[in-house]
């Protein structure tokens, strides 16, 4: 109950401001939370960044504006913060599919990307396995995409990213001989979206020269080292199946909507991991649709 007031404060506040340059710090502080946890908490839960949602509700508004008279573009672009005309057409065309001269010549149609508002509903009595660890240091050997958009556009992404880099990918396994595990890292998050790897895990750091001497010079372009700090996490599983991939959207938003706001945590500013099990044995159906994944949310005790 508080986390839903909480938002829906938040959601109020950035209405209020929508002509203003947003605060999101203190947007956040409105629903109790820190800026990046709301962020997250505000994608995870409603399907689109919070810079989506403010940028399609300033052009829904500039659209109405537009369409009754005696404004002028200029006035109405820089009301809502583009400091061009030729920026504010860029993305009135993107959001509404026709240039802002063209909304008063009639017969062209206007998008509109409503106000959201939260409804409380009772939702929970659902069983969520997961643990708590605090995880060292870790190193990995990876490659990366950036993703944005929808989470189904980014689902669309993602399973791109995978067809056409299955030669890193062969390269990897082969580097680690690991060929059940693999760990995708999410870091980056911001308004546009976030960075996505396909990553292996290994004991120490492996530097640039490190990669040149064991891949040679022209294939260790194709990969970089990350590290990733030690950390809290929450641990939770999907269930077993063929294809888990298609789970940890849902998974993700229970442990965000459900579990955190009940134990007293919130999101941490540090990269999300999913450790990918995919087991895979010709004809053992049994094993073949025990796949699942863990999925690693970065957390922090709420003060």
């Amino acid at each position: 109950m508080d986390q839903i007031i909480g938002i829906q404060r938040a959601i109020d506040y950035i209405e209020a401001h929508l002509t203003d340059e947003i605060d999101y710090a203190a947007a956040a502080a409105q629903s109790f939370s820190s800026s990046y946890h709301f962020q997250r908490m505000f994608s995870i839960l409603c399907g689109f960044t919070l810079g989506e949602y403010i940028r399609n509700r300033r052009l829904t508004l500039a659209g109405v504006e537009l369409a009754s008279e005696g404004t002028k573009v200029i006035d109405i672009a820089l009301k809502y913060g583009y400091e061009s005309p030729d920026s504010f057409a860029k993305a009135f065309r993107k959001f509404h599919g026709i240039l802002p001269s063209e909304v008063r010549t009639g017969g062209k149609n206007l998008r509109s990307f409503s106000r959201l508002c939260l409804k409380i509903s009772l939702e929970g009595g659902n069983t969520m396995d997961y643990r708590i660890e605090t995880k060292p240091e870790m190193h990995f050997t990876g490659f990366k995409r950036g993703f944005t958009g929808t989470p189904a556009k980014r689902a669309e992404q993602e399973c791109d990213f995978y067809l056409k880099t299955r030669t890193n990918q062969y390269i990897l396994k082969g580097m680690y001989h690991d060929y059940d595990n693999e760990y995708n890292i999410i870091t980056g998050f911001g308004d546009d979206g976030y960075d996505f790897y396909i990553a292996a895990r290994h004991e120490e750091e492996l530097t640039n020269d490190n990669l040149t001497k064991e891949l040679g010079e022209e294939d260790a372009k194709r990969f970089e080292s990350i590290t990733v700090p030690e950390q809290l996490y929450l641990i939770c599983e999907t269930e077993r199946t063929k294809y888990p991939t298609m789970l940890t959207e849902e998974l993700r938003k229970q442990a965000v909507s459900e579990w955190l706001p009940s134990q007293g945590y919130e999101l941490a500013d540090a990269p999300e991991i999913a450790l990918v099990h995919w087991f895979f044995k010709k004809g053992d159906n049994a094993l073949n649709n025990s796949r699942y994944i863990e999925l690693w949310l970065p957390i922090t005790k709420t003060e």
